[in-house]
């Protein structure tokens, strides 16, 4: 089984507990080789409330590393902020809690976001 297999099987697990609500969104990370994706997701309408991706002319210049991951969680909290959002659920994409994820969790929690 591949790692990409694994991370999915992960991935999938998580989501059967894990949901986003009205008052309680759902904040969705994902890393790929070359960007990062943070998104805010209601899950009872299935709405992105809030997103934050490096491909936004803004962000071109960050890479895909923990200082990235941290710019990112600081955007996506602001945002979120300025959107009322404070309390999400945590959703970190069946990759594991360590390194980028961890920085960009970190990051949002210091900006302002409750999980």
């Amino acid at each position: 089984m591949t790692n990409i297999q694994k991370r999915l099987l992960r991935h999938n697990r998580i989501r059967k507990k894990v949901s986003g609500t009205t008052e309680c969104p759902r904040l969705s990370i994902h890393f790929s080789g070359w960007h990062i994706t943070a998104q805010i997701i209601d899950d009872g309408e299935g709405k992105t409330l809030v997103s934050v991706h490096t491909t936004e002319k803004d962000l071109r210049h960050l890479r895909t590393n923990v200082a990235g991951a941290e710019k990112v969680g600081k955007l996506i909290a602001e945002r979120g902020l300025a959107k009322n959002i404070k309390c999400i659920v945590f959703d970190r994409g069946g990759f594991k809690y360590h390194g980028k994820v961890k920085a960009l969790a970190d990051a949002a929690r210091e900006a302002g976001l409750q999980f």
